[in-house]
């Protein structure tokens, strides 16, 4: 059997994949995954700290066009269509500054449990991993059906290496929000770490029910069915998978059986 060894590379393995906003072309641009709730979350955040400071661009939620026509003045088309501006790489400096952010908020109030998570998620962002899970822990003593503190903890515990507690937390955020496929794509991921590939299918099974265009759930399952020697479906998922996102061409050459 065929040993999965992709998933907790330092800084590009699945705790990018999961969690950042920049990780893959779908998920940047759908609602209301895990990016834009993250987005969301530290735009609150950051106001509640600063009433006065406006939102930046990276942090804003995106408005349709249908909503922003209902509500704003029309005005002239413009002359030439203007490209939309790349989505903004968030730095270390920008998580370091949401842990003030956060801390601001909890000396207010100590059962914040969004700020908490915020603090958590940012923690972890700068690989500190135990004190992120100390966030969590806190946030879901104030808010036990938090399913947002439930995923990130999971994410945390795959980093340090805590598999059936991933397991465990992924399956309890799902509890309250089921219909969310990142959760279902980190347990699993989670169950994969373990060389649990059957028991992995379901999970990438239905997170891609929820979205047939999900990249990352092709390729994990694509890999998953390699070590299962399914050489087909294997392939199947991988060139899927490579289209959506050309990243996954790596995994397509190394997991697709000739």
């Amino acid at each position: 059997m065929k040993r999965f060894v992709r998933l907790l590379l330092p800084a590009t393995g699945l705790f990018t994949i999961l969690l950042t906003a920049q990780c893959s072309m779908t998920r940047e641009q759908e609602a209301p995954g895990m990016a834009a709730r993250a987005r969301l979350t530290e735009a609150q955040t950051a106001a509640a700290a600063d009433p006065n400071q406006p939102a930046t661009t990276a942090d804003a939620a995106p408005v349709s066009a249908e909503a922003t026509a209902s509500v704003a003045t029309p005005t002239p088309a413009p002359a030439a269509p203007v490209a939309a501006a790349a989505p903004m790489r968030r730095t270390n400096a920008d998580y370091k500054a949401d842990i003030r952010s956060a801390d601001a908020l909890l000396k207010t109030n100590p059962r914040n449990a969004d700020a908490l998570v915020t603090r958590g998620r940012a923690k972890a962002q700068l690989k500190d991993y135990k004190e992120a899970i100390a966030d969590f822990n806190l946030a879901l003593r104030v808010k036990p059906t938090n399913a947002d503190a439930y995923y990130n903890r999971g994410l945390s515990r795959i980093q340090t290496r805590e598999f059936n507690a991933a397991i465990s937390d992924f399956g309890k955020s799902l509890r309250y929000r089921p219909e969310d496929k990142e959760a279902y794509f980190g347990r699993g991921v989670a169950k994969m770490s373990l060389d649990n590939f059957k028991g992995a299918l379901p999970d990438f099974n239905k997170a891609l029910s929820l979205d047939e265009n999900y990249a990352d759930a092709y390729e994990y399952r694509g890999i998953c069915y390699s070590s299962l020697n399914k050489p087909e479906d294997a392939r199947r998922d991988l060139e899927k998978a490579a289209k959506l996102n050309p990243e996954a061409a790596k995994s397509l050459r190394k997991y697709a059986k000739q």
